[in-house]
């Protein structure tokens, strides 16, 4: 089809305008078309629900999944038994619980489960998984070891993390805190963290003890499993202390969840409360939630960011890179462009932690390397996300092209975290389906993997100098 670019007739007089792009057709700015079918429809259990019924959050969250065997039943009729046992199997083997919202479970194509980007996230395949990488611990970032009191994480100079409470809407595969986050599993013991007053008040003791402060992340856990009440308490608490300027509330509720976010909601209108008392205070507070494909964007997130842009409460967006979901410069496109469209800034996208039972979603550290650059100038840069590698042992957030050494061939790359901890070096490992088989071969072998943590110390090393 021909697209024509010719602008208005030109008033008499005036030159025609030269147009230097080559046509776009409107049909191709796919991103601008949120879904608005009655996509959970094909979900057997809800063939009569109606749009209204199913954009109720109570109705939601009545109606979660929580159990392996209540997900199988609810998309039996769509599914082979193979496909069953699949699941079953997988789920044993993930060291997250089972628990995924009604929204997330209809967006899914299941049609195709086993290649679809949502299910990959949220629902285990044994078909799937890969044996975990020798390098992997559980709680990789070391937020324990950097915890000062129970459930507050001080690793950067200015900024602290404060860990309000341990469950969430969803359970997430990659989660990197599936150490403390859920239900302990068949393969987990939960390190718990549970929401107390008298452990947000210890928290809230150090923090006013530490004027270097000015910056805390209210996570979890999710903070959309806090009450309206708690979040108030949390966020005045937070605003109460006059070094601390910034406060942020991260959930991935806003991207599995959206239809939460509405007028008269009670953790909506907490939200527009402190926000509105952050900015009288000459405070910022922004919403960080975690969209991870292009799918999960539908007309129920441009409603409720409406809503949230009304009220100017910013939003940003923390997206995990994952093999299979977003991988792709087409899928990172989609996203980055449709979250824009949405109002949601494209902040982070953190190449996948080294967590338990996900090494067939990690990718290489190179595969984000070629990501950023195709997509630098795609968008404006305020709404280009920024790759980083979250370093392993507590070296915190890096750029993903800030290594001090990357060898592909072992997959190992080294970073410097100079302003976190001086001296230090942080490591991330590729997973072993991306190396050759040698290579996979010497890192189940403990004399040939000291000897390439050595060399990628040594070469790292020399070039500090």
């Amino acid at each position: 089809m021909s697209v024509s670019t010719s602008a208005p007739p030109a008033e008499p007089g005036e030159a025609p305008i030269r147009h230097l792009k080559p046509a776009v057709d409107p049909a191709t700015l796919t991103w601008r078309q949120p879904r608005r079918d009655a996509f959970w429809q094909q979900i057997p259990a809800w063939r009569d629900v109606d749009r209204e019924t199913f954009g109720d959050f109570l109705w939601q969250e009545k109606n979660a999944i929580t159990t392996v065997k209540r997900l199988v039943e609810s998309v039996r009729e769509l599914v082979s038994d193979a496909f069953v046992a699949d699941v079953e199997a997988g789920f044993a083997r993930a060291p997250m619980a089972v628990r995924i919202s009604p929204y997330l479970l209809s967006l899914i194509d299941w049609s195709a489960p086993h290649v679809d980007p949502i299910r990959r996230q949220f629902l285990p395949l044994a078909s799937d998984l890969e044996p975990d990488h020798p390098m992997l611990t559980l709680d990789s970032l070391h937020e324990q070891e950097d915890a000062p009191v129970p459930g507050l994480t001080h690793r950067y100079p200015d900024k602290a993390l404060f860990l309000a409470l341990d469950t969430c809407p969803v359970y997430c595969r990659f989660c990197t805190r599936s150490y403390a986050v859920g239900l302990d599993t068949d393969q987990v013991e939960k390190v718990h963290i549970r929401a107390s007053k008298d452990r947000w008040a210890r928290a809230f003791r150090y923090l006013r003890e530490r004027p270097e402060v000015e910056d805390v992340v209210v996570s979890g856990g999710d903070a959309y499993r806090l009450k309206a009440e708690q979040l108030l308490e949390i966020g005045h608490g937070l605003l109460d202390i006059p070094h601390i300027r910034r406060f942020r509330i991260a959930t991935k509720g806003l991207a599995i969840l959206p239809m939460r976010i509405k007028a008269g909601d009670p953790w909506t209108e907490a939200v527009t409360t402190l926000n509105e008392r952050a900015r009288k205070l000459g405070k910022d507070l922004a919403i960080h939630t975690h969209f991870g494909h292009a799918n999960e964007i539908t007309s129920f997130s441009e409603d409720m960011m409406r809503l949230l842009q009304e009220r100017g409460v910013l939003v940003r967006n923390q997206a995990v890179l994952q093999r299979g979901v977003n991988d792709t410069h087409d899928a990172m496109l989609e996203l980055t462009r449709k979250l824009g469209y949405v109002n949601v800034h494209p902040y982070y996208v953190y190449v996948c932690d080294m967590v338990r039972g996900v090494e067939n979603l990690r990718t290489t550290v190179d595969t984000a390397l070629g990501l950023e650059k195709r997509l630098r100038g795609a968008t404006a840069g305020f709404n280009t996300p920024t790759f980083v590698v979250d370093a392993m042992g507590g070296g915190g957030k890096r750029d993903a092209h800030s290594f001090e050494h990357y060898d592909r061939e072992t997959g190992i790359s080294v970073y410097a975290a100079p302003s976190v901890k001086e001296g230090q070096l942080f490591f991330y490992f590729d997973p072993l389906s991306a190396l050759s088989a040698d290579v996979q071969a010497a890192w189940q072998d403990a004399d040939q993997r000291a000897e390439m943590l050595q060399a990628a110390i040594n070469a790292a090393r020399a070039g500090l100098r």
